[in-house]
């Protein structure tokens, strides 16, 4: 969901384009963007600072631990050759 100070400072923006006019031409206005805003936001599946750094933390923990598996492996396959060339 969109914070809805984002969607407040767009609507009045947009309410400060159109001009000064009756009340509720402002209100009809000020809904319609409302509703426009969060239509054309939710189709842009976006997400939350909070859920984004969430997701880069477990990214950057995934990143470790597959570089410490890379690195065992590494270690592993040196292993054999190592012992091999040593019993011949």
């Amino acid at each position: 969901m969109i914070a809805p100070k984002l969607i407040e400072g767009l609507n009045e923006q947009l309410l400060q384009l159109f001009g000064e006019g009756p009340q509720k031409t402002q209100d009809e206005l000020k809904r319609g963007a409302n509703q426009i805003l969060q239509s054309a936001f939710s189709r842009l599946d976006l997400v939350t600072r909070e859920e984004f750094d969430t997701q880069q933390e477990v990214l950057m923990r995934t990143r470790s631990l597959v570089d410490a598996l890379e690195k065992r492996v590494a270690e592993l396959e040196a292993k054999p050759s190592a012992e091999s060339d040593s019993a011949e």
